[in-house]
């Protein structure tokens, strides 16, 4: 669906610019911090409308675009049966990878054991400031099936969003040449949504700007440093994750799953910066089809990956309950780690990739194992920092997934020069 003219070029000059945008932002919030403090909460309030205007915008863009792209993806496969095959696969690597990364997070924070660095005293009121709920059956199936396509998309339900767009696709394909002009239709939307991507693009820079600055204006390094042992041990596990993720991937792919990672840095530097993976999803689509991903199969893979398969997230699920746990002494036997471990397969499914989504699930979990909900106030003043290499984590997950179901289905192509 994408064109290829001239892209590289634009893409690397971008790139530098983020990478520009995260350092002058991160020294700007730190100046206001240490020199201006009595203006640090005027000029955080300030920087913060960037990142928020950009990401209303791709906000904008997400529902039109995954609908679009979901549905012609589905209803070219041919038949039924073949979307049948194509999610199979689809979902069997988001289960796997899904108990990869919630057990290899258990094991992980179980021998590094972060809460025994940050002993603290349990706060007096229970209240975090986030709700809980997330296990509700019924409030899954709300959040999963849409009573209106419109109010799904008004209100940017991805997952609701899905479960229409799977169900259009799949009776397209199954009325086959009679919806021919309606798929080309909705591939030419498909187009201007991603031509409008690439404007809304040019803004990413000072997005990113903005929200490191906002970020470190605001709590400085210090936050950093309190809970600097819970940091880098998290983000350790991230790179273990990623280590095996992309073992997995060299395994099946060979070597060229290093070419997909250059492919994604611009997709992987702009989820790092914003603290979200759905700000980087139109990139993503596009550089995944450059590297040779078959459009049909990454327009369906990637959207449900987007609700099936944040690995990075789910990985932060079990070491955050683990983490607050631990802070409070509270031991977890080997039977409620497994019982955790099976909730959070459910919970996690359908989770938006957007800031702080986790905490609602990681909340719901808590109260459920009786770990005082209150312990989520010990991760709220880093949880934006935390979200940053846990929505990298996500976009790397969701793009190894669509290539290997390419792969799998016999159309990964050799990728466009880079």
């Amino acid at each position: 669906m994408t064109t290829h003219t001239g892209a590289g070029g634009a893409s690397s000059r971008l790139t530098r610019f983020i990478l520009l945008a995260l350092v002058t932002g991160g020294a700007c919030g730190l100046y206001v911090h240490a020199a201006l403090p009595a203006e640090a909460a005027r000029f955080a309030a300030g920087v913060q409308l960037l990142p928020l205007a950009f990401l209303r915008l791709i906000k904008m863009i997400i529902s039109p675009l995954v609908f679009a792209t979901l549905t012609v993806g589905i209803g070219r496969m041919g038949d039924v049966a073949t979307v049948g095959r194509v999610g199979g696969k689809a979902l069997a690597w988001f289960m796997f990878a899904s108990l990869m990364s919630l057990s290899l997070g258990l094991l992980l924070v179980g021998w590094l054991e972060p809460g025994k660095a940050v002993q603290l005293e349990l706060p007096t009121a229970a209240a975090s400031g986030v709700e809980r709920g997330a296990l509700s059956l019924k409030g899954f199936l709300e959040h999963t099936i849409p009573t209106s396509v419109v109010d799904a998309m008004a209100r940017n339900e991805i997952l609701q969003l899905v479960v229409f767009s799977v169900f259009f696709g799949t009776a397209m394909a199954a009325l086959g040449e009679r919806t021919r002009q309606l798929a080309d239709v909705l591939d030419a939307l498909g187009h201007v949504m991603l031509k409008v991507t690439s404007y809304v693009m040019l803004a990413a820079p000072l997005a990113v700007f903005g929200a490191l600055a906002s970020a470190v204006a605001k709590d400085g390094l210090a936050v950093l440093g309190a809970y600097g042992v819970f940091m880098l041990e998290f983000y350790a596990s991230l790179g273990v994750l990623w280590l095996v993720l992309l073992g997995l991937g060299v395994a099946m792919l060979g070597p060229r799953v290093l070419r997909l990672v250059r492919r994604l840095r611009e997709p992987l530097l702009l989820a790092f910066s914003t603290a979200s993976s759905e700000a980087a999803y139109p990139k993503t689509l596009e550089e995944l089809e450059r590297f040779g991903a078959s459009p049909r199969i990454a327009s369906f893979v990637l959207p449900l990956g987007y609700s099936f398969n944040l690995d990075g997230s789910m990985m932060y699920c079990t070491f955050a309950v683990m983490f607050i746990a631990q802070v409070y002494g509270i031991e977890l036997a080997f039977g409620e780690q497994v019982a955790m471990l099976a909730v959070l397969m459910l919970t996690s499914k359908g989770i938006a990739g957007v800031p702080r989504a986790s905490l609602v699930v990681i909340a719901a979990t808590l109260a459920q194992f009786n770990i005082p909900e209150a312990g989520l106030l010990l991760l709220l003043g880093i949880d934006h920092f935390l979200d940053m290499g846990r929505s990298a984590t996500n976009v790397i997950g969701n793009s190894l997934a669509t290539v290997l179901v390419s792969h799998w289905e016999g159309e990964l192509k050799h990728d466009h020069a880079l």
